[in-house]
Formats: C-alpha cells, sequence, structure tokens
C-alpha cells in the first residue's frame, strides 16, 4: 500500500533538490564511511531498452510472471516488463523509458553464505518453509538481515577502494517489508560527493521462498549500466511506489 508520509518525503526531496542531495539524504543512513584511498573509476554505457507490450508475453523476462496486477504509479506513468530476456521493468512516460528495475534470482543451493545464515537463524537448508508461522518469517528475516550485513561490508571495502575521499558512504537502515506473500527486506545505500550533491543511490529489496533468493534494485548512477533511473528526480518521484509493486508481486 502507498503510504502518504513517503509521498510527503519524496515531494520534500524533490522540492529541496540539490540542497536535499547534500544535506537531507544522509539523515536517512544508518551508517557512515568516509573512505580513504582513490582509484579513477570508469563510466559503463546504457544499452537501449525498451518497454513492451503489456499484452503480449516476453519470453524470459521474469517480471512478465511476477509482476502483480492494479500497479498503481504516477500520473501518466507506465509500469512493463521491457523487451528482451533481461529481467528489466520498465518504468516509462509518454513512450519514454525513465529508468528500469532490474531483479536477480539466485537458487540457495549454489550460495553457501546465505545457507551459513539461514542454519544460524535456525533453519536447515531444504526445509520446506512455512511462512504462516511468524516463527520461520524471523528466522528467514534475521538470516535476510545477516546476509545484507554481509553485502554492507563488501560494498564499503569497494567503495573505499574506487571513490577515495570524496564520497561518503551510507547504508540505508533495514526495514521490514512483504515482496508478495514472502517475508523480505528493504536496503540500500546513498554516495553524498564531498563538496555536496548526490552520487548514487541503490534501493533495493531482498527475499526468500525456501529455494531462490530474490534481489530487486533499482538507482540513480551515472556509472550504472542498467536497473537505474537516468534523472534523479524521476527517482524520487517513483520510490514511494516502490514498496507497492514489491508487495504486489506474484512471489
Amino acid at each position: 500500500m502507498l503510504r502518504v508520509y513517503h509521498i510527503f518525503i519524496a515531494a520534500l526531496l524533490l522540492l529541496l533538490m540539490p540542497f536535499g542531495a547534500k544535506f537531507i539524504l544522509p539523515y536517512f543512513s544508518g551508517t557512515k564511511v568516509e573512505p580513504k584511498n582513490q582509484v579513477a573509476s570508469t563510466s559503463k554505457a546504457s544499452p537501449p531498452v525498451k518497454p513492451g507490450n503489456p499484452s503480449t508475453p516476453i519470453g524470459g523476462n521474469v517480471w512478465q510472471k511476477v509482476l502483480g496486477k492494479n500497479i498503481v504509479v504516477p500520473s501518466g506513468w507506465q509500469v512493463v516488463p521491457c523487451q528482451g530476456t533481461e529481467p528489466l521493468l520498465c518504468v516509462s512516460a509518454k513512450g519514454e523509458v525513465l529508468g528500469t528495475l532490474e531483479m536477480s534470482v539466485s537458487q540457495v543451493s549454489q550460495n553457501p553464505n546465505f545457507q551459513k545464515h539461514l542454519v544460524d537463524a535456525g533453519i536447515s537448508f531444504g526445509t520446506k518453509l512455512d511462512y504462516k508461522n511468524s516463527s520461520n518469517q524471523n528466522k528467514v528475516l534475521a538470516a535476510l538481515k545477516a546476509w545484507s550485513g554481509d553485502y554492507y561490508a563488501a560494498l564499503s571495502k569497494d567503495r573505499q577502494k574506487g571513490n577515495g575521499n570524496k564520497i561518503i558512504f551510507s547504508t540505508h537502515p533495514l526495514e521490514n517489508i512483504s515482496v508478495g506473500k514472502l517475508p523480505g527486506i528493504r536496503y540500500g545505500f546513498t554516495g553524498i560527493k564531498a563538496e555536496g550533491g548526490l552520487q548514487e543511490q541503490y534501493i533495493s529489496y531482498a527475499a526468500f521462498d525456501g529455494n531462490a533468493l530474490y534481489i530487486i534494485s533499482t538507482a540513480f548512477d551515472p556509472n550504472a549500466a542498467k536497473g537505474k533511473f537516468e534523472k534523479l528526480e524521476n527517482l524520487v518521484i517513483f520510490q514511494p511506489y516502490l514498496d507497492a509493486i514489491a508487495e504486489n508481486l506474484n512471489l
């Protein structure tokens, strides 16, 4: 469900940009790391993507199977699976793609790190999970949060190495959220330029169905090739609608 306070926050950020990127976004962060080493970064060219026809099946794009119905979007905007087989969801307006959401689906049988977090949380991998049991929900959430902690730690080292002291890296607080019928988490991070302004912002969701780990992500990042919005203001406008999309997935 779209929350009123989400819309208020998005509108406030939009009105205050570019000042909001410098002064407001850091306060939504959980931790901050000031990198020390600097390595030059390279930009990645963004391949062109086009929205598909909602009435035509798109073989190979997982969004065609999992996207829920009755999606709420800003007036004049459209959300449909992108053309092609890449797992991308196109957010467009007037025929122009404004941004994409990327979904990865990985079998946990090939992910020993997450298997360990499941065991540590009290779940043997391969056990059939009954999510009507709140205890199972809490255990899976604990495993997802431990997994995201590993992700944050690795990401922090990567940003320290790649951005030097020009970018202040801040992680977002973890939030519990339903991803379809699955218990999941919302997480992400922000990179603030030392001289002011937003360098990057990522918003992601993760959920586990007993076999596969589902990760949904989008961003504002000029260096990203896909799973991103080209303009920060469009991501800010669309951000309040992301939770509703995740909650209504057919998972």
